[in-house]
């Protein structure tokens, strides 16, 4: 059993620089074409904020490629591993968000997979992760645990959190 808690690995939005191009072209070279969550809706993960979407905001779907991004910032090579999906952000700037030490998108239930990248961009291995039923903490220990557990591999420098249902990137996190 780890003893790492939610503050020791940090789950990382859309950085702002990213987003601002998002806004305009995604990363599969469509314009971004915002609309209103409808009043009846609402709950997309938004990973400008890492929150859910709220009735009458603005968001937009782009096509976003996480670790091609990283590799552009770290000098890394992905090769095929490099890959674009759907995420949803708020159409304008946003806050950003706000300070927690909760993960986000944690619905009960959920399947994620945590992919594992060394510092070179290739996949190092992984690991398939149920949100827990129980209570909120139950949430963050599980996810806490995972990382460590990837994390205790040095040749891991990043993880990225998914959606098992529709493949979706959720969250990035770091080595510590």
């Amino acid at each position: 059993m780890s003893t790492h808690t939610a503050t020791t690995y940090a789950a990382r939005p859309i950085p702002p620089s990213a987003l601002a191009e998002l806004r305009v072209a995604d990363d599969a070279g469509r314009a971004c074409v915002p609309f209103v969550v409808p009043v009846d809706d609402g709950g997309d993960p938004l990973r400008c904020c890492l929150r859910p979407s709220a009735p009458g905001e603005r968001i937009a779907l782009v096509a976003y490629a996480p670790l091609r991004r990283w590799a552009t910032e770290t000098g890394a090579e992905p090769g095929a591993y490099d890959e674009q999906g759907p995420v949803f952000v708020h159409a304008e700037e946003c806050g950003g968000p706000a300070p927690s030490e909760a993960y986000p998108f944690t619905r009960p239930g959920a399947l994620r997979t945590l992919r594992r990248y060394d510092a070179a961009g290739r996949i190092v291995g992984g690991r398939l992760l149920e949100i827990p039923e129980a209570a909120e903490e139950g949430f963050d220990r599980a996810f806490a645990e995972a990382f460590a557990e990837a994390f205790a591999d040095p040749a891991v420098a990043l993880v990225h959190v998914r959606a098992v249902e529709y493949g979706c990137f959720h969250f990035e996190v770091r080595r510590p």
